[in-house]
């Protein structure tokens, strides 16, 4: 009943490309026009049809994770292109009401108040220290790159990305910056020390705020870095800026107009804000239950539409808006190989069904961006329209951090 089941829902879905999958009773099927991406899978498990037609993104992931699902040569770049090619033509049958029912549920996955949101966030950022080590650059940034040119290593795009950041800023010695979501703490750590001012960051990540208020206090900036284990809504005061790369994520849609309304009210009335995060290019959608369930529990990516109406009721002033479209999927990509080179490392802190899982997790969010409607927004907000220059031209023009270091 189930591999019948399976079968039409594969006839329907695979129409471009082809799929040869191997059912668990040795049957082997064929599906789409063959033009594309060719992938084999084969499945060994008799309960994972049923899996496969009740969730199929949910029980994609665990069974490539268990083994029960295994793509000829581990072809996972061929897997990710053939699904993602497929998944942008308009749902059907029972896929099309799974995504409907992800739809009318995201409120209620979305609600995270402080004690879930400390709970999402250990899910992922509590992980060993010694994991993030194996497979991002030197300075930890877990957040896109910014390739402004093809060649660069992760390294220096990662050092782009936040001379860029803090160029959008408008920074002068002394300000007070507040970031949402400091990580690790290479941006805070960079920001006071390459442009003078003084940074308060917060996190709900204990492991994360233990090695960055070990960083600060090894580059002797202790004085002008503090970072707060504390919840974003915890925080009052005023502030010269407010930076949040990458934390937007994980704020949840029911909270967008109190995330936008705190940043107004913690801005000084000649403030800036940057806001860093992942977006689609495309209606309102859900969160794959796959990454809810193993990954990023209550994280969701945004809208523009959706963050544009929150900033809206805000009353902030979107003073920047700017787009990064392969940037991230380069950032995977050089996140995978550095991951698959140390795996037997990452093997040795947990085990195999871990590093497929976080293998699988790194190659479906690079193709996401690389084939799907996805990308990075930068929002640049004020209270004032007049708060930043009047050209982007500044961006450009702005010293490099080298050149503010020698001359404090």
């Amino acid at each position: 009943m189930w591999d019948k089941a399976l079968d039409r829902m594969l006839a329907a879905f695979i129409v471009t490309g082809r799929l040869d999958l191997s059912y668990p009773d040795g049957t082997m099927r064929r599906y789409g026009p063959g033009q594309g991406a060719q992938v084999h899978i084969r499945l060994t498990d008799p309960a994972l049809p049923r899996r496969l037609v009740m969730s199929p993104e949910l029980a994609l992931g665990e069974g490539y994770m268990d083994g029960t699902l295994t793509i000829a040569g581990d072809d996972l770049d061929g897997f990710f292109t053939l699904m993602t090619a497929n998944a942008a033509h308009p749902p059907t049958g029972l896929r099309a009401l799974d995504i409907r029912l992800r739809k009318w549920r995201r409120w209620l996955d979305q609600a995270n108040p402080a004690h879930r949101s400390r709970a999402n966030v250990a899910h992922h950022y509590d992980l060993s220290g010694a994991l993030y080590d194996l497979f991002l650059d030197d300075d930890r940034q877990y957040s896109c790159a910014y390739f402004s040119d093809p060649g660069m290593t992760l390294e220096q795009a990662q050092a782009a990305k936040k001379h860029h950041i803090a160029a959008k800023l408008c920074l002068s010695p002394g300000m007070k910056v507040f970031e949402i979501g400091c990580g690790w703490g290479g941006m805070a750590l960079s920001l006071a020390q390459d442009y003078g001012v003084k940074v308060l960051g917060v996190t709900l990540s204990v492991e994360q705020h233990k090695i960055a208020t070990e960083r600060a206090a090894r580059a002797g900036l202790s004085e002008r870095v503090r970072f707060a284990l504390a919840d974003y809504r915890e925080i009052k005061g005023s502030f010269d800026r407010i930076v949040s790369i990458g934390m937007f994520e994980h704020v949840g849609v029911p909270h967008y107009g109190e995330y936008f309304d705190i940043i107004r009210d913690r801005l000084r009335p000649d403030g800036v804000a940057l806001i860093h995060t992942i977006g689609r290019a495309g209606p309102p959608g859900a969160t794959s239950p796959w990454i809810t369930k193993y990954i990023f529990p209550g994280g969701y990516v945004p809208a523009l539409s959706e963050m544009a109406a929150a900033v809206e009721h805000a009353g902030l002033y979107p003073t920047d808006l700017e787009v990064w479209r392969l940037h991230y999927a380069q950032t995977l990509r050089h996140w995978h190989d550095r991951f698959i080179v140390n795996q037997d490392r990452a093997r040795a802190l947990y085990d195999e069904r871990f590093c497929k899982m976080w293998r699988y997790y790194l190659k479906a969010c690079e193709h996401t961006f690389r084939h799907n409607r996805q990308c990075v927004f930068q929002f640049q907000l004020a209270c004032r329209q007049d708060a930043v220059p009047l050209t982007r031209d500044y961006l450009f023009a702005a010293p490099s951090p080298a050149t503010l270091r020698a001359a404090q």
